[in-house]
Formats: C-alpha cells, sequence, structure tokens
C-alpha cells in the first residue's frame, strides 16, 4: 500500500474513531443514569430503586436483556408495579452505566452474582427476581446457583434451555477480535437511526414499538462500543452457558411463573417456556396468544399479574 493511501485510511480510521466518541457523549448526555452506584467486588453497578419504601412492600428485581439497560425496565413494567413493591432495577454488567467485569463478556452466573450482591447492599436479601429475555438466563442463573437468595422467579421471555440455530452473522463478526476493533466503532459512528428503529421493529413484532419507547429506552446508549463489545461477547457465549444450567431447573424450590407470547420468533416458547415449565416443579404457565417477545410492554398487565401470582405463592402478599 502507498504512503498516500495508508495516510487517507489513517485520516479515515482517525474520523471514525471520533465520531464514535462524539456519540458517545451524546447519548450519554442525553440519557444520564437514572440511579446510584454500587461497588460490588470492584466493579460499579447502576442501580435505580422504584416503588415502596424498603421494608413496607416485596422487593422485586427486574434484569433487563440483551442490548437493555434500566431504561428498559422504567418505560411501562416498573411504573405498574412500583404501588405494590419495592423495585431495584440494575445495568447488567457491561451495559448501560454497569462496568464490565471481564473481558470475555461476563457469564450468567458472574452477572448473577453481582447483581445479587447489588440487591443486598440495597437490603433485598430475598427478593423476587424477574428476568426478560437473556435476563431470564440470569435470573435462572440467580435461583440455581444461589437459591437461598431469592424467594420467587418470575421469567419473561426468558431464555432458559440450548437451542438449534446458528449464532447470527452480526454476533458473530462483533464478538471476534477483528469485529471489536473494527466493526463495532464503525457500528458507533456511523449506523443510522432507520436501522436500529428497523431493529425495534422486529423485536417488538408482531407488535408495533410503543410510542415514546425509543426516546425513553436511548438507543444512542446501547450503541457505545463498551456496551456493544459486551453484549456481543455475552450473546456468543450464552449458549454453552445454557446448555451447562439447564440440568439444574429440577433443583428450583421457589415458586416460579413463566410468561411468554406464543408469537415470539426470538425466544421460541416451545423451546424455552415449555420446556422450563417442565423441568421446575409446580412453575406456573402463561403463554400469550399473538404477543411477540416484549410482553413487560404490550402486555404489561398480564406480566404484572404474574408477579402477583408469584409474590402470593411465596407468601409476599
Amino acid at each position: 500500500m502507498s504512503t498516500s493511501l495508508l495516510v487517507l485510511a489513517a485520516l479515515a480510521w482517525g474520523g471514525t474513531l471520533w465520531k464514535a466518541s462524539v456519540n458517545e457523549a451524546r447519548a450519554e448526555a442525553a440519557y444520564p443514569p437514572q440511579g446510584r452506584f454500587l461497588q460490588v467486588g470492584g466493579h460499579q453497578v447502576h442501580a435505580v430503586e422504584m416503588g415502596q419504601p424498603q421494608g413496607s412492600a416485596p422487593d422485586l428485581v427486574l434484569i433487563h436483556g440483551s442490548s437493555g439497560n434500566t431504561r428498559d425496565m422504567t418505560f411501562r413494567l416498573a411504573p405498574a408495579l412500583a404501588g405494590d413493591y419495592r423495585i431495584l432495577i440494575f445495568d447488567r454488567p457491561g451495559l448501560g452505566y454497569s462496568s464490565r467485569l471481564n473481558g470475555n463478556g461476563a457469564s450468567i452466573r458472574q452477572q448473577a452474582d453481582v447483581l445479587r450482591q447489588a440487591a443486598a447492599q440495597m437490603g433485598a436479601e430475598k427478593p423476587i427476581v424477574l428476568g426478560q429475555s437473556y435476563g431470564g438466563a440470569v435470573a435462572l442463573a440467580w435461583a440455581t446457583g444461589h437459591p437461598e437468595a431469592l424467594s420467587a422467579l418470575v421469567t419473561v421471555g426468558g431464555v432458559s434451555h440450548p437451542w438449534d440455530t446458528p449464532l447470527d452473522m452480526y454476533y458473530r463478526v462483533t464478538s471476534s477480535r477483528l469485529g471489536s476493533a473494527l466493526a463495532v466503532p464503525a457500528l458507533t459512528a456511523f449506523v443510522p437511526r432507520s436501522t436500529v428503529m428497523e431493529t425495534l421493529d422486529a423485536v417488538f413484532a408482531p407488535q408495533t414499538v410503543p410510542e415514546g419507547y425509543a426516546e425513553h429506552f436511548g438507543i444512542g446508549l446501547t450503541l457505545r462500543r463498551g456496551s456493544l463489545r459486551a453484549n456481543a461477547l455475552q450473546r456468543a457465549n450464552l449458549l454453552e452457558e445454557v446448555d451447562a444450567q439447564a440440568p439444574l431447573y429440577p433443583q428450583i424450590a421457589v415458586p416460579v411463573e413463566i410468561i411468554h407470547g406464543t408469537a415470539d420468533d426470538t425466544v421460541s416458547p416451545e423451546v424455552h417456556a415449555r420446556q422450563l415449565a417442565r423441568d421446575v416443579p409446580g412453575a406456573g404457565l402463561t403463554l400469550l396468544e399473538g404477543i411477540g417477545h416484549m410482553p413487560h410492554h404490550v402486555a404489561t398487565d398480564a406480566v404484572a399479574a404474574a408477579v402477583h401470582r408469584a409474590a402470593a405463592r411465596a407468601n409476599l402478599r
């Protein structure tokens, strides 16, 4: 390659990194932390508290899904439950404003342990734990790894069992060393809003994205380089981790409520919800006809009802 081409390539790459930094700064200025920061084993955990005062109502932990942050839970679900629970919402490690645990993305068991310790710091020793999508796998890791540290479990479109489809090409690229170094900064710098909105449309399908959701959620937070890299590694490692975890589900002794949309083509209800209901003794299963992957936004009352059932079964209501 000639010297002039090298100079042009360097200038282009420098421009990409500059544009990525500008976009990250804008996102953080527009969507600052909503809560406070905890230190857990030297790692920063962003925590948002809503609802009733400590000690006056059952503790409820909400765990967001892939590419998410606390804002996904503060849009509709947490407000719907705030009258009956003390709600703790955490950014999972590497996402939102929580720091990464390691360069491997952090396993679901590591994430569960950090969030369990964060909840305990806030006085929630045995909360109800709800996880959506990827967060469902983390909630199950909490239940199987620390059964003494929760009162009940709720999964919402949750990942629970191994599947046979290959890892999406997007995650294959962004979780690789070369993709992490080159593709991720380019995405942060140049991905258009229209592409992000198309992705949101696909996640919510067959329902539409609720009015105001994209603005509340803070799409730019998910497009920061650190978040993209952490999320990519977590997704790339998830199948192997779930495969190892699934045999432990019959040991879960706390009340479990499983809620899943029948039209969810992101996390299959047949592969995950139905198998989890078979594996966990006494688990309650609610299948929402025609609902896709985001029932906590499009069927919020049904999800809230599942939480109330879990609380009642745990003698917390």
